[in-house]
This record gives structure tokens, C-alpha cells and sequence, in this order.
């Protein structure tokens, strides 16, 4: 049995729409829906009976103004709510430093809103307990800090 070239493209189309369709629905990420919509599109010019060129234009023109009109707005209300961690809020925080921070050594701890955290040093300079530090950046369960005030001497008290 053999097709002639306007019945093989009607299938060639379906098969494409029905692959896109089926791997954004396996993915949900918005990620070939707008080929789906042109291969759509360009079913219904060759089941009308349009030339090979005109179901071509408007699979790859449908496909793009889908793209370009509506992913953005879709990814704006499908990804509105980004939820800080707890350990997003501490970047920019002010520490304590608890345990003499050294990189070499692999040592330090601060203190940031009561909670202990590993520290290390951001340039790699020693910073002795009880400088207060600001938290530069994470990585993994470790901060990453800089001074910002000379540590207290043990016996003096702190002026404010």
C-alpha cells in the first residue's frame, strides 16, 4: 500500500503532534508544547489541502509565536513564588565568630541568629574568636566570611 506525498505529510504531521504532546506531557515544563501547536497548525493546512511550503511556514511560525508569546507568561505565573531558604537568609547577615576560623587547618565556627554554622575565612587570613564577621556566601554547610570589626580583647568590655 502506498501513500502518495499529500497523505504521507497528514501523517507525518499527526505523528509530531502526537509526539509533542506526549513529551510535554511527560516533562510538564512547557518545553514543546508550541511544537505541538505547530505541528497542529500545519495538520490542518495539509488536511485543507495546502502546498508542502505553506505547512512548513506555519509549523515553524505558530510554533515561535507560541513560544515567544506565551512561555514568558507562563513561567512568570508557574515559578511566581520563590521561597527563600534558611540559608539564603543568612548571607549578608552579621556573626559572631565561636572557634578561631582557619582554612588551613579546616577550623572555625560563628554563630549567626543563634544558630552554630562552620566558618571559613573568605580570603584565607586567620580570624580569631569573637570578631564579628559578615557571611560573604554557602558552600555546602560551610560560610564563608570577612571581618568587619577588630576582635574584643578577653577582659576589656565592648563599646558600642
Amino acid at each position: 500500500m502506498l501513500f502518495d506525498a499529500d497523505s504521507m505529510m497528514k501523517i507525518i504531521w499527526l505523528v509530531l503532534l502526537i509526539v509533542f504532546a506526549a513529551s510535554e506531557a511527560a516533562t510538564v515544563g512547557l518545553t514543546s508544547i508550541w511544537f505541538a501547536a505547530g505541528a497542529l497548525a500545519a495538520l490542518v493546512a495539509a488536511l485543507l489541502g495546502g502546498a508542502l511550503w505553506v505547512q512548513v511556514t506555519l509549523f515553524l511560525a505558530v510554533s515561535l509565536l507560541c513560544l515567544a508569546a506565551v512561555r514568558p507568561l507562563a513561567k512568570k505565573h508557574l515559578n511566581s513564588r520563590v521561597e527563600p531558604t534558611n540559608a539564603d537568609r543568612v548571607i549578608g547577615a552579621e556573626a559572631q565568630v565561636t572557634e578561631d576560623i582557619d582554612n588551613i587547618h579546616g577550623k572555625g565556627a560563628v554563630v549567626i541568629r543563634g544558630m552554630a554554622w562552620s566558618a571559613r575565612s573568605h580570603d584565607g587570613r586567620p580570624i580569631p574568636a569573637d570578631t564579628m564577621v559578615r557571611v560573604l556566601r554557602i558552600e555546602g554547610v560551610k560560610v564563608f566570611v570577612e571581618p568587619i570589626s577588630a576582635p574584643v580583647p578577653a577582659g576589656e568590655p565592648k563599646t558600642w
